[in-house]
């Protein structure tokens, strides 16, 4: 369903614009599931050598963290900038996981601080430029 209304939002706007927003919602979905990788693979890995489970989470967790370290690749800028901006979305994913996953709360500062990676997240990736 959604792809379709991105459709219909595209024929109303110019092609330019309409290839921007699609551009930046690729990009947002890379860095979300860049995130999912690196925090669940090394969560396997952590599983396996801090909690015991068994080695085979271990090498899932390998496997997972080697595709997080492809996705990066897919996204439009430089590696610099990718990565710079994929460091905030680490945290605010980070903050996420450790609230749904381990069950902890994020207190008012952890939600303060995933706001400002946030802002920076779209300065660093998506701020028009004159380049």
């Amino acid at each position: 369903m959604t792809p379709y209304i991105i459709t219909i939002v595209c024929l109303h706007i110019s092609y330019t614009r309409c290839s921007k927003i699609m551009l930046i919602t690729k990009s947002i979905i890379l860095f979300i599931l860049a995130g999912l990788c690196e925090i669940g693979g090394g969560y396997l890995v952590w599983l396996w050598l801090r909690e015991g489970k068994s080695i085979l989470i271990g090498i899932l967790g390998g496997i997972i963290l080697v595709l997080y370290g492809i996705i990066p690749t897919l996204q439009p800028a430089h590696f610099g900038r990718v990565y710079a901006a994929y460091g905030g979305v680490f945290v605010i994913m980070s903050i996420l996981w450790g609230w749904k996953i381990d069950k902890i709360n994020p207190d008012k500062y952890d939600i303060i601080g995933g706001i400002i990676c946030l802002v920076g997240v779209f300065v660093i990736m998506y701020w028009p430029r004159n380049v």
